[in-house]
Parts: C-alpha cells; structure tokens; sequence
C-alpha cells in the first residue's frame, strides 16, 4: 500500500469546505486553514441553482439543505410597482430530479457546510493562515501562521476573490469592479413570495428578493457603485430603506422590516476570470480564487461547488498528481465558467449603457448550456 496522500486546503468557504469532504471521503488526509475564528457563519441569503444542487447532493448533504432552503421553479420579472411583467420557467440544470433553484439562508448553508467537514475527519484550523515557502515536483512546504511547517502533496487555493495564496504562486490576475454595486438584507417573507421576483429600473438597476426559508426572505438593490467611505454603515438601513421606495408589491413589506444597520450589506460587484491555468506547480485554485462575477445569474456558488467537483474526481481517479492532471481540471473548467462569467457581466453591462438587451432570453441560453455535467 502507497503512502498516505496529504491536501491542504486554504479557505473554508464553499469551494474549500466542498473540496475537504470529498477528498476525505476517498481517504485523503486533508488539513483546511481558515483566517476568520468564526468560519465565515454570517451573510444574508443566497440563491442556489440545480446545478450547485446536484453538488451538494454528491456532498450528502441535499437532504438537510432542502430541509432548510425554499424550492421554486420560475423567475419573475416585474415593473418597479410590482406587476409582473413575465414570468420564466427555469431550466433545472442540474436534472429533473432536483428544484431548478434553492434560496437559504447564507449561514445555514455555511452551518451545514461546515458540520460536514467536521464529520469528515478533516484536521480544522480556524484563525488561521498559510504561507507557501517551496514547492517541487512531489510536493509543497507550508508554514502557518502558528508557526508550524508542514509538507503536502497538493495545496488548494480556496481563499477567495482577494486571493493572497494565488499572487504568491505568480498570478497576477487582480479583480476588477464591474461598475455595480449591492445593498442585501434579510427580510420576513412577505405572504404570496414563493419565487424570486426581479425588477429592472427604476431608482435602482435591480431591485429583487429570494425566498430563504418558510418565514423568510433575502432582500437585494443594484445601483451603481460609490465610495462606500461616505456611506457610515450605521445607516445602512436608512440609505436601503430610501432606495426601496421605488419600489412596490412585496417591496412595501420588505422596505418596512428593515431597521437594523447591522444586518444590510453593501458591496461592489466585481469580475475575475484566470486565464492560461489555474495551477502553479503543486498548489491549484478553485472557486472565488479563480474566477468571480456579479450574481446576475446566481451561478458564483455553483461555479466554485463545480470546480471542488470537478478537481476532486480527477484528483481520486487514480492518475498521477501531476502537471497533466491539473492541466485536465483546467481545460474542462475554463469555457463553462467563461460562459458565466461573460453573461453574468453582460446582464449588468446592458443596465449600466441604457441598453434593452435580452435579459430573459441570455439567462436562458446559459442555463441550457449548464445542464449538461461540468
């Protein structure tokens, strides 16, 4: 019997919790680094498509996740009063055996997530970082924040948009704003919301809401983006609440519930798409490290469950770890993401010129193309 393969996995978001539990579920020894003490159990909402479903699925986790998620199959779109204006039957992207999407609430998933990788056996450091000193070609030498070194076969980069693990190997693709900008906030959910519902226009390019549970809802504006130094985030409810005004149905229950700063967020939007490889040596990228964009299409947790998927079948199926093998994750990742990525931007893109593009026909012709396995 061959020695015990060894992963460190950086970051503990969905990318890097997706990529500890299959890895050990092979029998991977596998040691997950988080920065933050609390393990990123915090955030509003967030909307899942069948394809990140079909993930989560593989993870053993689909049936508590539907347990506390809201299962619907159709997208709205309205005026800014609240009348609906067409409604979209979605694709079920990940087969017909699942909802085409699942709205939850943020900290759930993350719970759930990080409960699984508990159970795993991973070894779980929080509050803590890592630095690549050396790599070869059978191995990386790592020093934590704690002081300890260690060596491993293979080290994932799943630490996020911001990235530090992927400048340290050599990658200099950086983020870039797209020009837009979020307020979400979770909500009550208003009687009769059984679907997301998005307006486009108004004071706001898109004013919407997911349901997240039976009693609740996540909340989103889109304006575009301003120096967030001004905006004291003591008043983040007041300047959410201004901006809803605009906006009628359900959004005149929504806009009344919310009164506490510290539960609306506000971020920019941005895009990230690495190109040539997303591997330097033994050390790979997935998720948010790789790749990054609005959530127009809600496809930013499915891509990065895609990528834990992906890697963790060529990384179990008994080839070399080698340059060949991360080269393969790579080549089957790169044009699905691009796929979304270039969509996603475009959905924002078409609202930020004043251009009345084909929002409802785009969104269609991207989820077709998701369907088919990654």
């Amino acid at each position: 019997m061959g020695r015990e393969r060894t992963v460190l996995v950086i970051g503990g978001g969905t990318s890097g919790n997706a990529m500890t539990v299959l890895l050990r579920r092979a029998g991977i020894a596998v040691d997950l680094v988080e920065a933050k003490p609390d393990w990123n159990l915090r955030g509003s909402g967030i909307t899942l498509q069948g394809n990140a479903l079909r993930v989560l699925r593989e993870l053993g986790v689909w049936d508590e996740i539907r347990a506390h998620g809201f299962c619907f199959d159709s997208l709205g779109l309205t005026a800014p009063d609240g009348t609906v204006l067409h409604v979209n039957e979605d694709i079920r992207t990940g087969g017909d055996d699942l909802p085409a999407t699942l709205g939850m609430q943020r900290p759930v998933l993350q719970r759930i997530l990080t409960d699984a990788v508990r159970a795993s056996g991973a070894h779980v450091r929080l509050g803590t970082t890592a630095e690549i000193l050396t790599q070869d070609d059978t191995g990386v030498t790592v020093r934590l924040s704690d002081g300890t070194e260690r060596r491993y076969d293979l080290v994932v980069a799943a630490d996020g948009l911001n990235s530090t693990t992927r400048a340290a190997i050599g990658i200099d693709d950086k983020p870039a704003p797209t020009g837009m900008a979020i307020w979400r906030v979770p909500a009550p959910r208003p009687s009769g919301v059984d679907r997301t519902d998005l307006a486009h226009g108004g004071p706001c390019y898109i004013a919407g809401y997911t349901p997240t549970g039976k009693d609740t809802v996540y909340a989103y504006l889109v304006e575009a983006n301003r120096d967030r130094a001004p905006i004291a985030p003591e008043s983040y409810a007041q300047e959410m609440r201004r901006l809803a005004e605009g906006y009628g149905g359900a959004w005149n229950e929504i806009r009344e519930s919310i009164t506490d700063p510290a539960q609306v967020n506000y971020t920019w939007f941005d895009r990230l798409l690495v190109e040539g490889s997303w591997h330097r040596g033994r050390v790979v990228l997935v998720g948010d490290a790789a790749h990054c964009c609005p959530p127009t299409l809600a496809q930013g947790a499915a891509m990065a469950l895609e990528d834990a998927w992906v890697l963790a079948e060529l990384l179990t199926g008994g080839a070399d770890w080698d340059e060949e093998l991360l080269r393969r994750y790579y080549e089957r990742r790169i044009d699905r993401v691009r796929t979304v990525v270039e969509a996603s931007v475009q959905i924002g893109q078409w609202q930020l010129d004043g251009v009345r593009g084909d929002v409802p026909g785009l969104m269609r012709t991207t989820m077709a193309a998701l369907k088919e396995l990654p």
